[in-house]
C-alpha cells in the first residue's frame, strides 16, 4: 500500500468514490502547487494530508473563479459558487466531486466549516480591489481577504480548542507573506493591470506607476522595493511565533512554510531590478535542504 492510500485510510476516507475524489484533488494541487503537495505529504501526519489538500483545492477553485475573465463574469461565477458551497454545507450533500472531499473534511474537522464560510464572504474584497492608496488600505485587505483565505488551511493545522493566540500569530505571518508576494509578483500583477503597492509608498520614494510598468531600474525604484522587503522581513520574523502555536506534529510543516517565505525574500533581495521583469524563486538546493531537515523532524510524529 502506497503513502497516499495509507493517508486516506488514516483520514477515515473509506468509500471508493470519495477516495477517487480526493485523489483527483491531490492531482490538481500537484499540477499548480507541486511543492505544497509534496511538503504536506512528507511533513504532516498522514491523517491530516487528505484534509489539507481538500482545503487547498477548494481555495484554488475559489481563487480561479475570482481571477478568470471580465469582472462581470467573475462576479457572477463567484456568486454561483458561493451559493453552491453554502447550500452543500447546509444540506451536507453535493453532487460536485470537487466539493465532496470538502464536506467530508468538514465532518472530520468542524473548525473548517466557519473558515470556508469566512473565505467565501471575503471574496468581494478581491473582486472590488482597485489598488491601495495607503498602508491602512493594505492592512484592511489583509484582514478582509488574505487572512480569511490563509485560515482555510491554517485552521486545520492549528491547535484544538481556542485558536485566538494562534489566529493573532497567523495574522502577523500573513501580513508579511502577502506583502512579500505583492513585491515578488510585481511584474506579473502589472501585466494584469493590477498594482498592489500602496500609492503612499510610491510617493514617499518618488516612484510612479509608469516607472514600474516600464521596468525602469532606477535607484528610487530599488529603494522602494528594498524598503518593502525590509518591512515584509520584519513582519515575517514576528510571524515565526506561529510555529509554537501549532501542535508539535504540525510544526515541521509550519517551519517549512515560514522557511520558504524567508528563502523567497532572500532570492528577491538578491536582484531587486529583476523583480521589474519576473518573480524570484528560492534556489532548489536551499529549498531541498529545508524540506529534508523538516522531514527528519517530522519522522518522529509518523502515524
Amino acid at each position: 500500500m502506497g503513502r497516499w492510500e495509507r493517508a486516506l485510510d488514516a483520514a477515515g476516507v473509506r468509500e471508493a468514490g470519495l477516495r477517487a475524489d480526493y485523489g483527483r484533488q491531490r492531482e490538481q494541487v500537484a499540477r499548480y502547487r507541486r511543492e505544497a503537495m509534496l511538503a504536506a505529504d512528507l511533513l504532516l501526519p498522514a491523517r491530516m494530508v487528505p484534509h489539507v489538500l481538500a482545503a487547498t483545492a477548494f481555495m484554488h477553485r475559489t481563487d480561479t473563479l475570482l481571477d478568470s475573465g471580465p469582472l462581470a463574469e467573475r462576479r457572477a461565477a463567484s456568486a454561483r459558487w458561493q451559493r453552491q458551497v453554502t447550500d452543500s454545507l447546509a444540506t451536507g450533500r453535493t453532487d460536485d466531486p470537487e466539493l465532496r472531499p470538502l464536506l467530508h473534511s468538514i465532518d472530520a474537522h468542524p473548525v473548517l466549516r466557519d473558515r470556508v464560510l469566512d473565505f467565501l464572504a471575503a471574496t468581494g474584497a478581491d473582486l472590488d480591489f482597485t489598488g491601495f492608496a495607503t498602508e491602512q488600505d493594505y492592512q484592511a485587505y489583509v484582514d478582509g481577504y488574505s487572512l480569511p483565505g490563509f485560515m482555510v488551511v491554517a485552521a486545520l493545522i492549528g491547535p484544538d480548542g481556542d485558536q485566538s493566540e494562534y489566529w493573532a500569530a497567523c495574522r502577523t505571518f500573513i501580513d508579511g507573506s502577502q506583502r512579500l508576494d505583492f513585491v515578488n509578483d510585481l511584474a506579473e500583477d502589472l501585466a494584469d493591470g493590477r498594482l498592489n503597492i500602496p500609492g503612499q509608498d510610491l510617493a514617499e520614494h518618488g516612484v510612479t506607476r509608469a516607472d514600474l510598468e516600464q521596468a525602469r531600474d532606477l535607484p528610487a525604484v530599488r529603494a522602494l522595493l528594498g524598503a518593502l522587503l525590509d518591512r515584509a522581513d520584519r513582519t515575517l520574523a514576528e510571524g515565526r511565533a506561529v510555529i509554537d502555536r501549532v501542535p508539535p506534529a504540525h510544526r515541521p510543516m509550519v517551519r517549512c512554510i515560514v522557511g520558504v517565505e524567508e528563502l523567497t525574500s532572500a532570492a528577491a533581495r538578491a536582484d531587486l531590478g529583476a523583480l521589474l521583469r519576473r518573480s524570484a524563486s528560492p534556489g532548489k538546493p536551499g529549498a531541498l535542504r529545508l524540506l529534508a531537515r523538516e522531514y527528519l523532524r517530522a519522522r518522529r510524529f509518523r502515524d
